[in-house]
């Protein structure tokens, strides 16, 4: 096992006014073979040209763009060099999530396959979800597809190595997923991504303040299949908590914790 350790970082805080304060959840894995991201948040590029992030998003989200957010910002914050990022894997291509992968462009991008055709050559509908100069570097892609063993019941890939899955939850984007890694203590951190916003959504019976689950059905690219996988999510937490953490990419209360 290669793992060496993992930090929970917030690289993009947002202040919708519907919703309490959102965080953008990565992880950043120090492994012998370099660093690994899962997402990215905001990038550098994005402060500089928040236009590019659309102004329908920003007048909604308000994401505060913070520069010692970013994750370089961040990472260099921990003492590491950004440049010994090798690999960030992906829950999924929305511009919160994406935003610093051209922080970072000697290292190799690991996304669903499905997710990436969504992105690259997006419906009418998806169109509005995707920020192609999020990408523009013309990054390294490597495509992941199902085929892989079963995790706690759900479908994976292996994303880098063994120790890093890449489990397909689509719904909220077409080929949205969950990220897992595995800490050197053998315990599983499930990054959800937008599989549920709020924490109390993957408790039994979930709960959400009304205007983020509607905000959640409005941003579904298939609200049905979505719904069914945060239910899978919830199943996951309720039978394995003990070797799984599960949270989400925007609920600011997981990553206190987590952080603490």
């Amino acid at each position: 096992m290669t793992n060496q350790r993992v930090h929970h970082l917030n690289c993009g805080t947002m202040t919708p006014l519907a919703a309490a304060p959102m965080v953008a959840h990565v992880l950043l894995v120090e492994r012998d073979e370099g660093l690994l991201l899962v997402d990215t948040g905001f990038g550098t590029t994005d402060l500089q040209q928040p236009r590019r992030l659309g102004q329908p998003f920003r007048a909604v989200v308000r994401p505060v763009l913070d520069p010692a957010e970013t994750a370089t910002a961040r990472i260099t914050a921990l003492g590491l060099d950004p440049a010994d990022v090798t690999d960030v894997v992906l829950t999924h291509l929305d511009l919160d999530h994406v935003g610093g992968i051209g922080d970072f462009p000697r290292a190799r991008v690991h996304v669903h396959a499905t997710e990436l055709e969504a992105a690259l050559h997006p419906t009418l509908k998806e169109k509005a979800r995707y920020v192609a100069g999020q990408w523009s570097h013309d990054p390294t892609w490597v495509r992941h597809r199902e085929g892989g063993d079963a995790w706690f019941g759900l479908e994976s890939v292996a994303a880098v190595g063994d120790d890093v899955l890449i489990v397909p939850l689509h719904g909220h984007s077409r080929g949205h997923s969950g990220v897992a890694v595995r800490r050197p203590d053998g315990h599983w951190l499930l990054h959800a991504g937008d599989s549920y916003f709020h924490t109390a959504e993957k408790q039994t019976p979930p709960a959400c303040p009304r205007a983020l689950r509607a905000f959640q059905t409005v941003l579904a690219h298939a609200d049905k299949a979505r719904r069914a996988n945060a239910e899978r999510v919830r199943e996951l937490h309720a039978g394995h908590a003990d070797e799984v953490t599960v949270f989400s990419a925007h609920d600011a209360s997981e990553l206190a914790a987590l952080q603490a």
